[in-house]
């Protein structure tokens, strides 16, 4: 038996082949360091622990290695271990070369992208010691498909404080993004019988891709001044909306059509899924309640941190009506799907209260960058209007009929980086006469680079 000590080390997988152990395993180093599987700088176990690793005499490894740094596949030195040298890499014949990534954009104002320089790590950091100290041990293990308890009872407070929402803990379930919450209800929504969802003429192709994958119809409702028209809900089980905030036309539901949804779902049986993807950002106006707070029992909320945050930390969450948690929980997998730490980590975020400073600090950010492009459009492009900006990360810059696609061109051979709203029409909408217009995001550039891309922006756009 190898003592305890000699297994302690680093994993190495080789096949030591050909005539000859020794040969066999300096040939199958070797290899390894030339294809790359070794990378430069990567240390290799001792000669004692590879030996027991491979079942071999410890001499047999140390002579290949010796062989390996005479030959300079190889570096040793005393302290330092045995390493692979930085060398060029030889990919083996026959491998596919990695296709060219296409050259970056020197500014990003695609709309969907908060300000990720902003993240703040700092707090973060210390909300993330807090939980982790605070954990339960249970707190590690598979877990409640509906998520950690902390950040539902977070979330709960969170929610109808800032929100309007009506949220129980037991009817909130955690989910990896708001697409995987909308995969989740298509599944559910599927097995409940539903076979068309009516979703609005403007949106994000995304989301009908999931529910078209979910077996569901996605039917597109018409859209006017006053936002989504709904009086076209025959026939459908479920409708998508943007109510507070409409994606990306920028406009809030109005009152009398946001009572009608909800007078539709009681009298039907539908339901009304609303994704709230950027409640907190509100500047010129009074903040838009949560649909949800109408009818708890026939709305189901959908919020993300993707916005206030990061779309990298992967939480989202649904506030369900009563016996819908259970399906949705249930088709999750039965097992909690997020990361716990982060999930921990947003709970006490949110409960010390750096959440709402980070969304206050984040709003005035952006309110300043928003109020930039209104200033620069203004003084360096009078014909384009900027439109649905009283909220959100991104405006709707209204372009001469016929100009967009030659806009979007322009924009790019100014290093930008910017989406034409043709990109966001459901391609069944049918419109009298389309509109020609950018989708600008201001939430992407870091504030440093916000000038230099107004700039690009104002150049590309006609004078």
């Amino acid at each position: 038996m190898p003592k305890p000590w000699a297994t302690l080390g680093i994993d190495l997988h080789v096949e030591p082949t050909g005539p000859g152990l020794r040969q066999g395993l300096t040939d199958a180093l070797r290899e390894a360091v030339r294809t790359g599987r070794l990378a430069p700088g990567t240390r290799l176990p001792s000669s004692r622990t590879l030996a027991v690793d491979l079942g071999i005499a410890r001499n047999t490894v140390a002579e290949a290695y010796a062989d390996l740094v005479a030959e300079g596949w190889l570096t040793a030195r005393q302290g330092s271990g045995t390493r692979v040298p930085d060398r060029t890499v030889v990919p083996p014949t026959g491998a596919a070369r990695r296709p060219r990534e296409p050259a970056r954009s020197a500014y990003d104002l695609r709309p969907g992208f908060p300000d990720l320089a902003s993240f703040p790590r700092t707090e973060w950091l210390k909300a993330a010691r807090r939980a982790l100290t605070a954990a339960p041990y249970d707190a590690f293990g598979y877990g409640d498909p509906r998520g950690r308890v902390e950040l539902r009872t977070a979330l709960a407070g969170y929610l109808a404080r800032a929100r309007a929402v009506r949220a129980d803990p037991e009817r909130i379930v955690v989910c990896a993004g708001f697409s995987h919450g909308l995969k989740v209800l298509g599944a559910v929504l599927r097995a409940r019988g539903v076979r068309t969802v009516a979703v609005e003429s403007y949106g994000l192709a995304v989301h009908w891709r999931l529910l078209g994958a979910a077996g569901l119809r996605t039917a597109p409702l018409p859209f006017d001044r006053l936002g989504t028209q709904p009086g076209e809900l025959a026939d459908v089980g479920a409708v998508l909306l943007t109510p507070a905030h409409q994606f990306p036309m920028g406009v809030p539901l109005h009152r009398d059509r946001r009572a009608f949804v909800v007078e539709w779902a009681r009298r039907t049986g539908g339901l009304v899924l609303e994704d709230d993807y950027d409640g907190e950002f509100r500047y010129d106006r009074q903040p838009v309640g949560a649909l949800q707070g109408l009818d708890p029992d026939r709305v189901v909320y959908l919020g993300t941190a993707s916005k206030s945050l990061a779309p990298g930390l992967r939480l989202a969450w649904m506030v369900l009506p009563p016996g819908l948690a259970e399906e949705a929980a249930a088709a999750k997998g039965g097992v909690d799907t997020c990361g716990v730490m982060d999930q921990l980590t947003l709970a006490e975020f949110i409960t010390s209260g750096a959440y709402d400073r980070h969304v206050r600090s984040a709003r005035l950010r952006y309110r300043r960058r928003r109020d930039a492009l209104v200033a620069a459009l203004a003084a360096r492009a009078p014909e384009v209007h900027a439109t649905g900006i009283a909220a959100g990360l991104h405006a709707v810059l209204r372009l001469p009929p016929g100009s967009e696609q030659s806009i979007v061109q322009a924009a790019a051979w100014q290093g930008l980086a910017v989406d034409g709203l043709t990109r966001y029409r459901h391609p069944d909408a049918i419109a009298e006469q389309p509109e020609d217009a950018l989708v600008v995001g201001y939430g992407t550039p870091p504030d440093h680079a916000w000038s230099g891309a107004l700039d690009a922006l104002c150049a590309a756009l006609p004078g």
